[in-house]
């Protein structure tokens, strides 16, 4: 196996020796990184009050800055994007048209509108840019804004964008990061930092942007980085063991933002079969959810709730808009959709299985694994339904759509609707249940970092909030005084 170079890049320096060799996730590859010991000592900001070249940007400095680094990270330009995307190939789940796609939208993502956006929405500028005076009810008067912090970011490795994403929030946040690259994509983040060092190598927002590969669990470098006095807060994205590891360094003075993965699900209301064009319609936005990226993100659809009813009539409705689906999924565009890079043996065993029980369940395609659609003829999910993935979903019928609700629970993230009335009628009760995320049927593969993920605000949870009070004596009694003690 072919051994590749994935730097580090550490405060503006790109840094290609002392390397040792890493294993990718798929197996199929490995790449050479720097030993995570000898480097550990220059990955975290030892002095905080580095952190003030930060605030002699302007929002609109940094956006301008990010706005540029867009334009060096097209791909039919850029050198280290080639490369990235060449030497991913071999690491990735993705294949090749879905991978480079992803890639050619990397400017989308650093557009002015949409970076302004990602803080703007969540936070607003003048709570980032300076100083906003509030007057509360007891007389005293708090002035309050965000301000960055040191940050270690554990990436998923399931899409390139995923550090774009991290890059944009951790700039417009003024904050300090420390991007840990997944052994599914060690090459995406690092091509970034290495176009920012050749673009303005000495720019604040270069020395605050970091990126290296370690194992992860390996805890004798990561006891020694994970500390309050080396970083703030850890956002992690990531799969369970990813996560769950991580939450054995958390202490005061350490916050962890979890980004945990989550499985999605989709609702279809009744009126979806009032007549053919609209079926096909809501067929080809379900695949879309299903097919995109051929299942990898927490957001993919996978459990279809459909509302056709459980009688035999229902049950033969089901199967022929499984049947659309399925027609519907395997003819998407090559770089949205297409024959999944490999196939669980396991779920390809679970598939199998359901064939030799036609009395509970109808296997559509799946024969060459392409993907499938399994109809369920009883209201009831297969029982391997969290590892439902290479673009295989499962539809399950349901007699009224409140019923619904008992699907969800705290591991869904996204649920795709159709049709768009029907989001009135669920967005109040959903969220009870644990779904946080309610979409239009055929965009749960879109997203936009502006706006709450998982529940919570991530670039809300990533600037520490510092509060100036001010306490006139006059308007704000003091505990000292005679009347403040008869009141308390």
């Amino acid at each position: 196996m072919a051994k590749i170079v994935a730097p580090a890049a550490i405060r503006g320096r790109v840094i290609t020796d002392n390397l040792v060799s890493f294993g990718g996730r798929s197996g199929e590859m490995e790449f050479l990184s720097p030993d995570p010991d000898s480097i550990i000592d220059r990955l975290p900001l030892r002095n905080p009050a580095e952190m003030r070249k930060l605030y002699t940007l302007s929002i609109d400095d940094i956006i301008d800055y990010l706005v540029e680094l867009g334009t060096q990270l097209d791909l039919s330009k850029s050198e280290f994007l080639q490369e990235a995307l060449e030497q991913s190939y071999a690491a990735t789940d993705l294949t090749p048209s879905i991978l480079r796609w992803q890639y050619s939208l990397i400017p989308h993502f650093f557009s002015r509108d949409m970076v302004r956006g990602y803080i703007d929405v969540p936070i607003g500028i003048p709570f980032v840019e300076g100083w906003q005076k509030v007057k509360l009810a007891d007389g005293r008067e708090a002035s309050i804004r965000a301000m960055g912090a040191r940050c270690l970011h554990i990436t998923a490795g399931n899409s390139p964008i995923t550090a774009i994403i991290t890059l944009a929030r951790n700039a417009l946040t003024r904050s300090d990061a420390i991007i840990k690259s997944p052994s599914n994509d060690p090459f995406t983040a690092v091509a970034v930092a290495r176009t920012m060092v050749d673009m303005a190598p000495d720019h604040p927002l270069t020395k605050h942007f970091s990126v290296a590969y370690w194992k992860g669990g390996s805890a004798g470098f990561e006891e020694r980085l994970y500390q309050p006095k080396n970083i703030e807060k850890i956002i992690a994205w990531g799969g369970f063991a990813s996560v769950k590891h991580v939450t054995r360094y958390i202490q005061p003075g350490l916050e962890l933002i979890s980004l945990d993965p989550k499985r999605s699900a989709t609702i279809i209301g009744r009126d979806t079969f009032a007549d053919e064009a609209t079926m096909r319609d809501a067929a080809l936005r379900a695949a879309t959810d299903i097919g995109a990226s051929n299942q990898t993100g927490c957001s993919s659809a996978r459990v279809i709730l459909v509302e056709s009813g459980t009688d035999d009539d229902g049950i033969a409705l089901l199967h022929r808009f499984g049947e659309m689906i399925y027609a519907a999924m395997t003819g998407l565009p090559d770089n949205i959709s297409n024959k999944p890079k490999s196939f669980d043996a396991e779920l390809r065993a679970d598939i199998q299985g359901l064939r030799s029980t036609p009395d509970f369940y109808d296997v559509i395609g799946g024969k060459e694994d392409e993907g499938a659609i399994i109809i369920s003829k009883l209201d009831d999910v297969v029982d391997f339904y969290p590892r439902l993935s290479g673009r295989v979903a499962n539809l399950v019928p349901i007699d009224d759509i409140s019923e619904a609700n008992l699907f969800m629970n705290s591991y869904t993230q996204t649920v795709g609707v159709y049709p768009e009335t029907l989001k009135l009628k669920l967005r109040d009760e959903l969220p009870l249940y644990g779904a946080p995320r309610i979409v239009t049927l055929g965009y749960a593969m879109t997203s936009n970092p502006a706006l709450p993920q998982d529940a919570i605000e991530p670039v809300r949870r990533m600037v520490k909030w510092i509060v100036d009070e001010s306490c006139p004596v006059e308007d704000c009694p003091p505990l000292w005084t005679e009347q403040t003690a008869e009141t308390v």
